[in-house]
C-alpha cells in the first residue's frame, strides 16, 4: 500500500445517511442545524441557526462583531463564495496608524477593527437561499444567549487569562464575562439575547425577503451600528500597551454589504477544489495541491517522514507567495496557478528543509521577516497565550448538507470576546481582522481604507464529475489551509474514509510570516502531533526542520459534509478538543 494503513477503529463513525448531515466545532451549533433540517429548513437555514449559536456557545473563537467566508452551491449548481469579510473603515490609514506611534496593526482593540461582516452575511444567505424567517432562525442562539448553555472550560481558561485586563481597563468585558470565569457550569448572555431579538422585531416587511431586509438595516445602519461607533470613539487598552481609540463609524457599518462571488478552482487527481479568490488565502491551497500534483504517490503520506517533509517544503512555498502576491487588489493568480508555475516551484523541494523565504515569480513584496526569540516554533495555535501575554482568539466552522442536494461550507471567525472591549448594551465585541494587514503602501495587503484584509477564513468544496462531494474546513488562522490539506491527501490519494483521514496525525508549517500580531515566523520551523511517531519526528529533524512536537491530538478541529459515490450523505467531525461533532441520518 502507498499510504499508511489507518487504525482499525476511528474515535468516532464516518455517518452516512440519506436525509441531511450537519458538522461544526460545538454539539450544540450542529444539533440547532440538524434540528432545523428535521423541521424541514434546507442546508442554508440550518447553517445560518448553526453559526448563530457558534456566537453564543463559543465566544471565545467567534462574535457577531467578526467575520466570516462560506462557499456554497445550490442543488448541484456552480460554487459560490459568501463573502462575510468586512472592509476596512474608511478612517483605517497606515497614516492614522504611524500617527499613533505603531509599525503593526495592534492584535486587540478597536483600532484593529475591520467593519463586521459576518452578520450580513448570514442574513443575505437566508435571504438568497434559505425558507424559514428570521425569527425562527435566530430562536435557537436566543434560547441558549438568554436560558443558558454549558459553560466550555477553554471559554473558562480565555477569561481567566485575560481577567486582569478586562478588570483594570476594560470594565464594560469584565461585566459581561467575568461570571464566566467562576467555574460556573451554565453561562447566559442577555445583552446578546435582546440584541438578537431586535434584529427579529426589525423584520418587517410584506414579504419573507422583506423582513429579512429590515433586519439588515437595522444592523448596518441602526441601533449596532449607533453603539458601535459610540464605544470606538473611547480610548482603550491595546495588544501593543497603549490606549488608542477605534476609528470604525456608524458609516462604515452603512455603507458594507456581503457579496456573491465566483469561486476559484484547480483540479487535483479528478477532483476539483474550489476556494475564495486571493483576498483571502484560500488559492495558496490550490497552489499546494498544485505543486503536490506532480509528485508520486509515496511522497503524499503525511503519515511517514518522506511524504510530511515533501509536504511542509510544499506548504512554505505556496504561503511565500501568498505573503508575496495576495490580497485585496490585483493579484497574479492565473500565473500562480498555472501548471508551468506549479513545476518550477516543485523542482525547489530538495531531500532537506528550505530555511528560506522563496517567493515565485519576480518582485512582489517582501514582509519583514522578524524570527522568534528562541528560532523555534511556539507551536501556538489559536486560543495560545504567547510570552507577550497576549491571548489569541481562532475560529469556529459549520458544514451542512440536505437532501435536495444544498451544501455549504463556512468558516466564522473575530469577534472573540478577548479582541476588544465588549459594547455597551450589545453583548459582542468588535473583531481585529485588521491586523492581518501590513503598515507598507508596497504589501499588497496594506491597510487601506475600503480595501478587506487578506483573511486567513479558508473553507473548501470539493467537486466530482462536477458535482459537489465534500464541504470542509477548520479553524486554525493560518493553519487551516495545512490540515485541510492533509484530509484531501488522505482522502483522494490515500482512500482514507473522512472519520479516518480527519483522526489521523496532524502537521503544519510555520515556516511563514504569521498573519496575526505581533507577525513572527520561523525559519524551517514545523509543528506535529507527538503520535506520528518518534522515528518520523527524528528524520524530519535530520532534513534540517525545526520541529516543535505538540500533544497526540493538538492540531486542528477539521470537520466535514458531503455525498459518497453511491449518493448517499456522509458527515466527520474532529474529536480534538471534545466540541466538535457531527450529526445526521
Amino acid at each position: 500500500m502507498t499510504f499508511t494503513a489507518p487504525p482499525a477503529f476511528t474515535t468516532r463513525p464516518t455517518l452516512e445517511g440519506g436525509f441531511g448531515m450537519a458538522a461544526s466545532t460545538h454539539w450544540l451549533a450542529t444539533a440547532a442545524a440538524q434540528s432545523v433540517l428535521e423541521r424541514g429548513g434546507n442546508a442554508f437555514d440550518a447553517a445560518t441557526a448553526g453559526a448563530f449559536v457558534l456566537h453564543v456557545v463559543e465566544p471565545h473563537l467567534n462574535g457577531p462583531g467578526g467575520d466570516m467566508v462560506g462557499i456554497v452551491s445550490v442543488a448541484g449548481g456552480d460554487p459560490r463564495v459568501l463573502v462575510g469579510q468586512g472592509p476596512a473603515p474608511a478612517g483605517a490609514s497606515i497614516e492614522h496608524f504611524r500617527a499613533e506611534g505603531l509599525d503593526l496593526v495592534p492584535g486587540a482593540g478597536a483600532l484593529a477593527a475591520a467593519v463586521p461582516g459576518a452578520v450580513d452575511a448570514w442574513l443575505l444567505l437566508l435571504r438568497d437561499h434559505g425558507t424559514w424567517e428570521l425569527a425562527d432562525v435566530l430562536a435557537y442562539a436566543i434560547g441558549y444567549a438568554r436560558d443558558g448553555h454549558p459553560v466550555l472550560p477553554r471559554v473558562r481558561a480565555t477569561i481567566a487569562r485575560v481577567a486582569d485586563l478586562f478588570e483594570e481597563h476594560w470594565p464594560t468585558s469584565h461585566a459581561l464575562w467575568a461570571a464566566y470565569g467562576d467555574g460556573r457550569a451554565i453561562g447566559t448572555n442577555l445583552e446578546l439575547a435582546h440584541t438578537y431579538e431586535r434584529l427579529v422585531l426589525a423584520a418587517r416587511g410584506s414579504t419573507r425577503e422583506d423582513r429579512i431586509e429590515g433586519a439588515r438595516i437595522s444592523w448596518g445602519a441602526g441601533f449596532v451600528a449607533e453603539a458601535v461607533d459610540a464605544f470606538a470613539r473611547i480610548p482603550h487598552r491595546h495588544s501593543t500597551g497603549g490606549d488608542h481609540a477605534g476609528v470604525i463609524r456608524r458609516e462604515d457599518l452603512e455603507r458594507f454589504t456581503a457579496t456573491w462571488e465566483p469561486a476559484v478552482t484547480a483540479e487535483f487527481r479528478g477532483h476539483v477544489i474550489a476556494k475564495s479568490g486571493a483576498w483571502g488565502q484560500g488559492p495558496a491551497l490550490l497552489q499546494m495541491l498544485q505543486i503536490l500534483d506532480g509528485v508520486e504517490d509515496a511522497r503524499l503520506d503525511p503519515s511517514t517522514a518522506l511524504g510530511a517533509h515533501t509536504i511542509l517544503e510544499a506548504e512554505k512555498l505556496a504561503l511565500a507567495d501568498r505573503d508575496t502576491w495576495y490580497g485585496d487588489t490585483s493579484v497574479p493568480l492565473e500565473s500562480l496557478l498555472s501548471p508551468e508555475y506549479a513545476a518550477a516551484r516543485r523542482e525547489l523541494i530538495g531531500d532537506t528543509a528550505s530555511l528560506e523565504y522563496r517567493p515565485g515569480l519576480e518582485g512582489g513584496f517582501r514582509p519583514p521577516l522578524v524570527a522568534t526569540s528562541s528560532g523555534e516554533s511556539s507551536g501556538l495555535t489559536g486560543g495560545a497565550v504567547r510570552p507577550t501575554g497576549e491571548t489569541r482568539g481562532d475560529t469556529v466552522h459549520i458544514d451542512v448538507v440536505d437532501r435536495w442536494g444544498n451544501i455549504i461550507s463556512a468558516t466564522p471567525s473575530g469577534g472573540w470576546l478577548q479582541s476588544s472591549p465588549a459594547i455597551p448594551g450589545l453583548g459582542f465585541c468588535l473583531g481585529t481582522r485588521l491586523q492581518t494587514t501590513w503598515l507598507d503602501p508596497a504589501a499588497p495587503s496594506a491597510l487601506r481604507p475600503g480595501a478587506r484584509p487578506r483573511t486567513t477564513l479558508t473553507p473548501t468544496l470539493v467537486l466530482r464529475d462536477g458535482r459537489p462531494v465534500t464541504a470542509l474546513g477548520s479553524p486554525g488562522g493560518d493553519q487551516q489551509d495545512t490540515w485541510q490539506l492533509l484530509y484531501l491527501l488522505r482522502t483522494i490519494v490515500g482512500g482514507y474514509t473522512p472519520q479516518h483521514a480527519i483522526d489521523a496525525p496532524a502537521l503544519h508549517s510555520t515556516a511563514f510570516p504569521d498573519s496575526f500580531w505581533p507577525r513572527e515566523w520561523v525559519p524551517g520551523g514545523a509543528v506535529v502531533e507527538g503520535r506520528i511517531g518518534a522515528a518520523v519526528i527524528a528524520e524530519l529533524r535530520e532534513r534540517g526542520h525545526v520541529v516543535t512536537v505538540a500533544g497526540d491530538w493538538d492540531l486542528g478541529r477539521l470537520s466535514c459534509v458531503g455525498t459518497t459515490r453511491d449518493g448517499l450523505l456522509f458527515a466527520a467531525a474532529n474529536p480534538r478538543g471534545g466540541q466538535g461533532y457531527a450529526a445526521g441520518r
